[in-house]
């Protein structure tokens, strides 16, 4: 690419997204792009196949690939280039594919294009699905998206971008929203097709880790410009741009608390296409700007070690030590630094002022002495036969921070839904302030709905996009009986007065979020639930809203339960962990302990995940199989009503599930529009798979869940006995058949061998390295005393057993 530059028509004239960009990529070599939400990472994306929609054109420069000019093509000429030398994978990968076709279809239309034949183009579509490492590529074949999980339509998209044999990949935010150990096997997956296939690959994220891990050389994009550029190691390590240097300081290190760094969000917001802005475009936001900054544009100059930076002080960047957007702490930043003692009402943030104090019910009421604010007990959710949340105990405390981790399809948001009202019914107690809630948000009375509030995943889907923001909150603080205005909330949440006045669709991704965090405090709760409220952002962004959900917490005294798959945006806010596996808590206790071990070896396969090195392609190969299945998501009509209440209120019923029934779900389909795509059963159907659910269904199985995955389980004990509770002090607690000293320590299981399917699946399997149970006569591995050891369980060890093996799926997140 050689100065490249595109506009968009508007009423306005040409406005510039992209202004002369240049680089080049090897084959073979990841190039990574990174950079903020409206930056012009996707129009960069877009234009390197010409894919820009109506008003974008291409004013400048050109695309070169293995020496044909792509801005030259003729239409006919860019078609049969796309069908042979690009392929494309989007961040939405159930967007990319037809919902009424079946994956094995959909693949052999595109080899169709490449001059197969039809029965050739059933058989390579199957060889596809196996390269991208599918479980029972023949099945996955017949059925339809909407029953693979998300990742597994990852990698069909991944394997109909491999059927061209691409010259040119772009991965547009191929990982965005997918945990961490499906992160990591699509990164593995993409590492070794991409030595395969020798396609030069650019990569396109905002997740600098990723970057860092995957790319040889990585361009930073800022305001349409390239600012800096050289190898991904040296840039991660050492900026040469304080834009750089700034989205570094933003990202959470896994193991540092807030108690001993504050993440640095940057100020301000990047300059909109066709802004003007005079000298350099970051420094009004820019902590080392000047007036030659704000007068003179800087040049792209060259540097040391294959370096280019777009910054007139360089050298004063070089000169500071860390970032100068880092702020200083009293607090040591080691990593794994304890936490402060969570019952202490003085503040956990490390910002200047004093929280209010919590005092218990805010009815005025006092709440029994020593009594959690949370409290949860053998909660169990089914969606049909699928056991979701399985008997869980659970506590928060007043002014506590409790961090829900686990992989998609675990039963966190279930079990978040739960708390809050909605979802389906089941059995299990939810008390707040000893006091049993119902488990229906329409049951629950005003004072009930106002102390517990919900930030959901998408706040696009949560806000009414037909008020403006005044009116959402407004009715919020009218509906929940607050006492603050909606201008007094905003300010809180660190929303622009002008921002009122704008409906949802004019403000960006942070901005909503901001307005749903305000409208949940609309009425003082005592606890907010968070589910993934940062998954989406920019690491900016998330700095922002993280600091603004700790500063809130600061001041009310607020308890949060709250949920993401990033393990270092939950040690970054919780004061305690709770680990959750196929339904059930599986680790749980203080932040610290939970992530530096030693540790359940289904936690330490995630904390491997997280901080798999960069240097070392083998540190992203995981010690575990195929995770859960992902869950189906929940339509907007569904969350409607609790969009439209301005918070969790009458309107918010549960969702229904959908039938178990083979006839009744085809009645569903037909009722839903979409007659047709279950009238015939899948052969797994028949094996005892439930499709629909996309979940592996066996009645009746005990024993640990993870024992499949586990490197280290214990033949004999571990799938067929369930685990106890050791507790290892401290609050710390690890449901496990291994003894407290053989528990694992981050970086302890073998990089070995192991399952690439899950327990059900028929498939290709690499047994992993197991070890011998005890002899009968070994009292501590017997079943005899595995009984009494369950005694110091909080609950007993046979409810809901019925459908412990399966893979428990999540309804979704709203």
């Amino acid at each position: 690419m050689t100065g490249l530059s595109v506009s968009y028509r508007t009423a306005r004239g040409e406005v510039p997204a992209v202004t002369n960009v240049s680089f080049d990529v090897a084959p073979g070599e990841t190039y990574g792009i990174v950079g903020e939400s409206g930056c012009g990472k996707t129009t960069l994306s877009r234009a390197l196949g010409r894919h820009l929609p109506p008003g974008g054109s291409i004013t400048g420069g050109g695309v070169t690939v293995d020496g044909v000019e792509v801005p030259a093509l003729s239409p006919a000429e860019l078609r049969r280039w796309r069908t042979t030398s690009l392929a494309v994978v989007h961040q939405e990968a159930g967007s990319s594919l037809d919902p009424t076709m079946r994956i094995g279809a959909q693949l052999a239309e595109v080899l169709r294009l490449q001059g197969r034949g039809r029965a050739e183009a059933r058989r390579e579509a199957v060889a596809l699905l196996a390269r991208v490492r599918l479980p029972d590529p023949a099945a996955i074949a017949r059925r339809y998206p909407h029953q693979l999980s998300g990742g597994q339509q990852q990698r069909v998209v991944i394997a109909a971008a491999l059927a061209t044999r691409p010259r040119l990949l772009v991965l547009d935010e191929p990982t965005t929203g997918l945990d961490a150990t499906v992160q990591h096997e699509i990164l593995d997956l993409l590492w070794a097709l991409r030595a395969e296939t020798d396609a030069a690959v650019v990569l396109i994220s905002h997740d600098l880790a990723l970057v860092g891990r995957l790319c040889e050389r990585v361009g930073v994009l800022y305001a349409g410009r390239m600012v800096e550029e050289g190898p991904a190691a040296e840039v991660m390590a050492s900026p040469r741009h304080p834009y750089t240097s700034a989205l570094l300081a933003s990202v959470p290190r896994l193991g540092v608390s807030r108690h001993a760094r504050e993440l640095a969000a940057i100020p301000g917001r990047p300059p909109v296409p066709g802004e003007e802005v005079g000298g350099c475009a970051f420094a009004p936001r820019c902590a080392l700007a000047d007036d030659l900054c704000r007068k003179r544009t800087p040049a792209l100059e060259p540097a040391p070690g294959g370096r280019r930076a777009r910054c007139h002080h360089t050298d004063r960047l070089l000169a500071t030590p860390g970032s100068p957007f880092e702020e200083p702490s009293d607090a040591p930043g080691a990593p794994f630094a304890e936490p402060l003692d969570s019952s202490d009402s003085t503040g956990s943030s490390g910002s200047t002022g004093s929280p209010l104090e919590p005092t218990g019910p805010a009815d005025g009421t006092d709440a029994p002495s020593g009594v959690p604010l949370l409290e949860v007990r053998g909660l169990t959710r089914k969606y049909g036969r699928t056991i979701v949340v399985d008997g869980v105990d659970l506590t928060i405390g007043r002014a506590e921070v409790l961090g829900l981790v686990g992989e998609s399809g675990s039963g966190k948001t279930t079990l978040a839904r739960a708390v809050a009202g909605l979802g389906p019914r089941g059995t299990g107690t939810i008390a707040l302030h000893g006091r049993e809630l119902a488990a229906t948000v329409g049951r629950r009375d005003a004072r009930d709905r106002r102390r517990v509030q919900m930030v959901f995943q998408n706040p696009e889907t949560s806000l009414n996009p037909s008020h403006t923001v005044r009116a959402i909150l407004t009715r919020a603080v009218r509906g929940l009986g607050g006492s603050r205005t909606a201008a007094e909330l905003a300010a809180r949440a660190s929303l622009d007065d002008h921002l009122l006045d704008a409906r949802p669709d004019r403000l960006s991704g942070g901005q909503k979020q901001r307005a749903a965090i305000a409208r949940a405090f609309a009425g003082d709760p005592e606890l907010v639930v968070c589910d993934e409220p940062v998954s989406a952002l920019d690491v900016s962004v998330q700095a922002g809203v993280l600091r603004l959900l700790s500063e809130q917490q600061r001041l009310t005294g607020t308890s949060y339960l709250f949920i993401s798959h990033d393990l270092a945006v939950v040690g970054y806010l919780a004061d305690r962990i709770a680990v959750m596996y196929r339904g059930r808590i599986v680790e749980e206790g203080p932040a610290s302990r939970v992530l530096a071990g030693p540790h359940h070896p289904y936690t330490a396969s995630l904390v491997a995940a997280s901080r798999a090195r960069l240097d070392d392609p083998e540190s992203i190969r995981l010690p575990a199989g195929e995770p859960a299945e992902e869950p189906v998501k929940e339509s907007a009509e569904e969350r409607v009503g609790s969009a439209r209440a301005g918070g969790i209120t009458r309107e918010s019923e549960p969702a229904r599930a959908r039938p178990s029934g083979w006839a009744s779900r085809i009645r569903w389909e037909r009722a839903a529009g979409r007659d047709g795509v279950t009238k015939r059963k899948d052969a797994n159907e028949r094996k005892g798979v439930n499709v629909w659910e996309g979940v592996n269904v066996r009645e009746g199985a005990t024993g640990c869940g993870f024992a499949a995955r586990c490197p280290l389980r214990i033949e004999g004990l571990c799938d067929s006995v369930d685990p106890p509770v050791a507790h290892t002090g401290d609050g710390h607690t690890v449901r496990c058949h291994l003894d407290t000293g053989d528990l694992p320590d981050t970086g302890d299981l073998p990089r070995t061998a192991v399952p690439v399917t899950a327990p059900g699946d028929r498939g290709t399997r690499h047994d992993p390295p197991t070890r011998d149970a005890k002899a009968p006569g070994d009292a501590q591995h017997t079943p005899a005393t595995q009984h009494a050891r369950h005694t110091h369980d909080t609950r007993d060890a046979q409810d809901s057993r019925d459908t412990q093996d399966t893979r428990d799926k999540e309804d979704g997140s709203p």
